[in-house]
């Protein structure tokens, strides 16, 4: 077998909580054989003792990769997050370490827009509680308080990737579009953004939430401003569990202000499938509760297998990081006829210029040389000549402020 930087046969890849077979087929078609893939989560013990030899490893939601575990992973290189967010990832350690964390934010906006659009049908139409009514016998057939979504207006809160498929789709469905963003978006369509959330609120006859996981959305639905939305109008949240004051959302379902609601992530989800659940939202009528589903596809769980994978394999194969969170993004070109150092450093000025100078005193030329930083950590990828590579791999494995330096070639 001809000699590699990274001999694929001792590569160790670790798939936890059932990621998609695509993913195995992915590794496995690029040649790396040690591939195991667990079907449930991992606790922080379990992944300290596990990731010791890993070098790649692929998560969904349910298992933490916290700074223990991080500090426990003497060999590991990068983090696949096989879902839309990186929120189970300590992030600023990954950098710290310079492991590259990637995830799929796009690869299930689809489903979700899908979904929010069938369960506006459903609430609107009143169709929960008339289910409900017919299982247990009774046969409830009415009109009042049913509606059609043609000419209603739908609220969406947060117009990235998934508020605007649901924009476009929601216009074709004969629905008016209004949005909230704390940044200026282009519309799609004809959808209109408002200045604040109180104006969409009072607005809109069915709200959507499509918001990140962040420090400025956690609880950002307050009882205020659920006071502010338009009387019979329901409400639906498929975007994170800890942005809705749910008790306050109960209220005025209670009260009659909002006519019904759709739930799907929580302050607090159960571990694992089958466990104990409890909700304030539990036992209300004309509302629907799901399990964190909304991208629960098969088209999406494919897609995810297939993106984060590549994105795996593409970052240890070329040192191209492009869609990382951790280590600068850096698409980069593939360079015939030499050898690749990446070089990821402490963002500490006069580091690039202690590269070149230690690499022109040995002589050494560079034929493409590409750098990007952020506020942490800096990374620079070096193409040299193949008979000179080993050489200088050694002087920048040894240049002060080095987190991490790796050689490639094939």
């Amino acid at each position: 077998m001809e000699a590699t930087s990274y001999p694929k046969e001792k590569i160790r890849v670790l798939l936890l909580e059932g990621i998609h077979d695509e993913a195995v087929k992915a590794f496995e078609a690029a040649g790396y054989v040690q591939v195991e893939r667990l079907s449930k989560a991992l606790s922080e013990e379990e992944l300290i003792e596990k990731i010791k030899d890993v070098h790649m490893i692929g998560v969904r939601s349910k298992s933490h990769i916290t700074q223990k575990v991080l500090d426990a992973a003497d060999k590991l290189l990068a983090v696949g997050c096989f879902c839309i967010g990186t929120n189970q990832v300590d992030l600023k350690a990954a950098a710290a370490k310079g492991v590259a964390v990637f995830n799929a934010p796009y690869s299930n906006t689809r489903s979700v827009a899908e979904l929010v659009l069938a369960l506006s049908i459903l609430l609107i139409r009143k169709i929960p509680d008339k289910n409900r009514a017919a299982h247990d016998g009774y046969w409830q057939k009415a009109s009042q308080g049913s509606h059609e979504l043609r000419g209603k207006t739908l609220g969406i809160v947060g117009y990235g990737n998934i508020g605007s498929q649901v924009s476009v789709l929601a216009e074709g469905l004969g629905l008016k579009v209004i949005y909230y963003d704390v940044v200026s978006k282009l519309p799609l369509g004809n959808a209109v953004q408002k200045d604040t959330i109180d104006e969409l609120m009072a607005e809109s006859d069915i709200i959507t939430l499509h918001v990140p996981a962040s420090d400025s959305t956690k609880n950002m639905i307050t009882a205020d401003i659920l006071s502010k939305v338009k009387e019979g109008a329901v409400f639906i949240n498929y975007a994170r569990g800890n942005v809705v004051d749910l008790e306050a959302l109960r209220d005025v379902i209670e009260a009659g202000q909002v006519s019904g609601a759709a739930i799907d992530v929580y302050p607090e989800e159960p571990k694992k499938k089958g466990d104990k659940f409890e909700s304030p939202m539990q036992g209300l009528p004309n509302v629907i509760l799901t399990p964190h589903i909304g991208g629960s596809t098969e088209e999406a769980q494919f897609n995810i297998g297939q993106d984060v994978s590549a994105k795996l394999i593409k970052y240890l194969e070329t040192g191209s990081s492009y869609g990382s969170h951790s280590v600068p993004d850096q698409n980069i070109p593939k360079q015939e006829h030499s050898h690749r150092i990446l070089h990821i450093h402490e963002n500490t000025p006069g580091v690039l210029t202690a590269i070149n100078t230690a690499l022109s005193s040995e002589h050494i030329n560079i034929f493409g040389q590409y750098l990007k930083t952020n506020m942490e950590i800096g990374y620079v990828v070096l193409d040299v000549n193949q008979e000179v590579s080993a050489q200088a791999f050694k002087i920048l494995s040894e240049i002060p402020h080095t987190i991490k330096t790796r050689l490639l070639f094939d």
